[in-house]
């Protein structure tokens, strides 16, 4: 385009469009903070991401990949219009700059929010790869959560958007109830995650059964997202898992929160 201009003599100069900073991973941390979650439960998510920034498998898988950094950024999210950005896009490519990331998400205290929709988190992951400066070898959603989506798009929609774009959604599935359930609640939470919110090259997800596993989990979850070998296992839990539900009705989520609103009108 300048050659263009000068040959037409209008003597204009075009700047290059800044350059994207590589990275080996565009990592976006989407976590689940709906009211089913309790002010305890919270933390613990909070300190388990935090805790497992700085563990030395994660750096190391962090510092062993082709540019030795990655770029993260980190939101909790509920309903339509309840996502929290507590990390903007943050470049970590040594301990120190994990140990800043990890004091930065412990800082403030996570607050919870109504509803559950789940492809409102992902829209909002899309527009941060969207506006991010990096660019990764690879790009994923890392998204947690225990319940279906009931508010927003059907969920297998905005995962496609965002499939189609290249991006990875891995899950982590939280079934954490210990056998109690709510009329918001589905069994069988890891099926539907596989079937309706995962997708991607490499995609997996790990299911948390209790929540003193968490902390573990995303620290396994993590190494595997960033050295990039999402894979099938089924023993003994948490465990990646990367299944296919057949026939499994997406919109199960939204189906119970219909019934619940025609029993229980809002005032």
């Amino acid at each position: 385009m300048r050659a263009v201009l000068a040959s037409l003599g209008l003597g204009l100069a075009v700047d290059p469009a800044p350059a994207q900073q590589p990275v080996d991973v565009e990592l976006v941390l989407a976590v689940d903070v709906s009211l089913s979650m309790s002010h305890e439960e919270l933390e613990i998510q909070r300190r388990g991401y935090a805790g497992a920034l700085v563990h030395d498998d994660v750096v190391a898988a962090i510092q062993g990949g082709l540019h030795g950094r990655i770029a993260i950024a980190y939101f909790e999210w509920a309903g339509m219009g309840s996502q929290r950005l507590v990390l903007p896009w943050t470049m970590i490519s040594s301990l120190d700059e994990a140990r800043q990331v990890a004091g930065h998400l412990t800082a403030d205290p996570p607050s919870s929010a109504r509803r559950t929709s789940i492809s409102g988190a992902l829209d909002f992951a899309l527009t941060l790869f969207q506006e991010s400066s990096f660019r990764g070898l690879r790009r994923v959603v890392d998204i947690s959560g225990d319940g279906p989506n009931n508010q927003g798009l059907p969920v297998d929609i905005a995962r496609d958007a965002l499939v189609s774009r290249g991006i990875t959604i891995n899950g982590l599935p939280l079934m954490t109830n210990g056998g109690l359930t709510t009329r918001f609640d589905v069994r069988d939470l890891d099926a539907y995650y596989s079937e309706c919110v995962i997708g991607g090259p490499g995609a997996f997800m790990l299911p948390v059964d209790d929540w003193d596993q968490f902390a573990e989990a995303v620290r396994r979850k993590l190494v595997i997202e960033l050295a990039g070998t999402g894979r099938s296992q089924t023993a003994n839990s948490p465990q990646p898992l990367q299944v296919q539900a057949s026939d499994y009705d997406c919109m199960v989520g939204e189906k119970m929160w219909d019934d619940r609103s025609w029993r229980w009108p809002a005032p």
